[in-house]
């Protein structure tokens, strides 16, 4: 397909001094090196027209498969499980914590949507937006943070998908209790639970994968065609629930106050992440400029209605402190005497698991791609099979957004001024969003510790003050394509209330976060510098064509 190209090249966001020592000058130590690596940064250029005869994504994805994608990323069996999790503590306002954090993913949305509609044909996501409003060394540590997250998923739904599975043939007399515990039921335990092996999860792997370096048509003909199943279950759910609510059930509302339902906030958060699966669409979508950001905030509205509906009919089913803890809501419907729904619930989980799956498979072989492309991993990565058109290695190895908005605005705006003022000006801006950054996570500590609200108060103020001098200092412009609304200050409220949320989180996540980075901090240190080419002329990533994509 001809086309436009987006044209991107790696340049230093501080001088062109520290690109490359002079050839008089002293040979660069170790340390210097890294930090002019680190700073090293994508700048997109202006686009020219050429014609895509070599290898490649192909452009396959709809409107309606881009919106199926974030459904089925975001709404697995979790739906069917969370919701009383969380109720148990919560009571009926679980029901708020999932608006609260449906309205925190909005923000977050919203700005995914506009640099979506800014690297309209190109990988990466996250990571990519990070490598280009930042550095690579921050956009590496987005990479890997992302990373861990979709490789301890995918082994974990993996193992669930495998247990819902068993669970529907022994629906069968003829594999009841004759399916032993190694295949899938949570699998055989040895070395005093140190080491299990499931077998159906490994093959459930390999199957999707194989799906997946088969074709994107193809996969996301089973993604589509699953995620349906799954939202006419959970519709069919809500249905036939709604017809069993008592409403005495819903008061108290928030018994264990406020606090919890704002816990239960920082729960259910990760229950809305579709969005960034369809961020990484966006090279195989076939008008990406204007379908990205309509997927993505469609299927975040989806989602967040489907969750809404869920937890009201089951907390208007059963009191929410007899809620079973394992299987909240199939336990809810045989309560009623509807057992045939704990069926349909099943099915439902294996769907969902199914997709979620699937999605989170795809989005690590695309950023495994954008690396690869980039140098900071093995070439092998960025091979694309030239009759499937997928990143076969890739997808066989896989088995800080809301703040790039306001950069890459400073950037827009100051491109033509002096290069002095323009590094002043990123670098002021980029204190600020820092400091609005470290006031949420001091806001959320302080309220997590009861301290007092004089300190709560202050951190907000503090944050109120970044975000004004982020108003006043800088001026910003609207980019091409979809517009985030309300630069800086929705962005700002987002980096806040994110960072609010994470604070609320188990210490172990903190842990987890500070622990990665320095590990990816040295990955970077000891290949990413080295092999990620700051010299070469161009990455050309292929765009749909413009009247194709208006």
């Amino acid at each position: 397909m001809g086309g436009e190209n987006v044209q991107i090249e790696k340049s230093n966001n501080n001088s062109s001094s520290s690109s490359s020592p002079s050839a008089s000058g002293p040979p660069p130590t170790c340390f210097s090196h890294f930090w002019s690596s680190a700073l090293r940064a994508k700048t997109l250029t202006a686009p020219s027209v050429r014609t895509n005869d070599g290898e490649g994504l192909l452009r396959r994805l709809g409107l309606f498969e881009l919106v199926l994608i974030g459904v089925g990323a975001s709404v697995g069996a979790g739906i069917f499980v969370v919701t009383g999790t969380v109720a148990r503590d919560a009571g009926p306002g679980v029901t708020i914590s999932f608006l609260l954090a449906g309205a925190a993913s909005v923000l977050n949305a919203l700005c995914y949507a506009e640099l979506a509609s800014r690297f309209p044909a190109v990988v990466g996501g996250a990571y990519l937006y990070a490598y280009t409003a930042f550095n690579e060394l921050t956009a590496f540590l987005v990479f890997a943070q992302l990373m861990l997250d979709y490789h301890i998923g995918a082994a974990s739904i993996a193992r669930s998908l495998a247990s819902y599975v068993v669970s529907i043939l022994e629906l069968f007399p003829f594999f009841k209790e004759n399916i032993p515990s190694w295949i899938g039921h949570g699998g055989e335990e040895f070395l005093g639970g140190t080491l299990s092996i499931n077998i159906l999860a490994p093959i459930l792997l390999a199957l999707l994968t194989i799906v997946l370096c088969w074709g994107v048509g193809e996969s996301s003909v089973l993604n589509s065609c699953m995620t349906v199943v799954k939202v006419i279950i959970v519709i069919v759910v809500i249905f036939a629930g709604a017809f069993e609510v008592d409403v005495s059930n819903w008061s108290p509302f928030a018994p264990n106050g406020f606090k919890e339902i704002l816990t239960g906030a920082t729960v259910v958060f990760f229950a809305y992440v579709g969005f960034d699966a369809v961020a990484n669409s966006a090279e195989e979508s076939k008008k990406p400029q204007r379908d990205l950001p309509i997927g993505i905030l469609g299927s975040l509205l989806i989602c967040a209605a489907l969750y809404v509906g869920v937890s009201l009919v089951l907390t208007g089913m059963v009191p929410y402190k007899f809620l079973d803890e394992d299987a909240p809501l199939s336990d809810a419907f045989a309560s009623r005497g509807l057992k045939y729904v704990s069926v349909l619930i099943s099915f439902g989980a294996v769907a969902g698991l199914t997709t979620t799956l699937l999605v989170g498979l795809y989005v690590q072989s695309r950023l495994y791609l954008g690396l690869g492309r980039d140098g900071l991993l093995p070439s092998i990565f960025a091979k694309v099979h030239p009759k499937r058109h997928t990143p076969v290695h890739s997808q066989v190895w896989v088995g800080i957004v809301a703040a790039c908005v306001i950069a890459l605005r400073w950037k827009d705006r100051t491109s033509r001024n002096d290069s002095s003022r323009l590094t002043s000006a990123w670098r002021q801006g980029v204190i600020c969003l820092i400091i609005i950054a470290c006031c949420g996570f001091g806001a959320g500590l302080f309220y997590r510790i009861n301290a007092s609200y004089i300190l709560l108060i202050v951190a907000v103020v503090i944050a109120v003050l970044a975000s004004a001098m982020l108003c006043l200092r800088h001026g910003y412009s609207d980019p091409p394509g979809f517009s985030c609304p309300g630069v800086p200050l929705l962005p700002a409220v987002s980096i806040f209330f994110n960072l609010f949320l994470f604070a609320q989180l188990h210490y172990e996540a903190w842990w987890r976060f500070v622990i990665l980075s320095f590990i990816s901090i040295g990955l970077y240190a000891f290949y990413g510098q080295y092999h990620a080419d700051p010299s070469s002329d161009t990455i050309v990533y292929h765009r749909v064509a413009v009247a194709e994509a208006q």
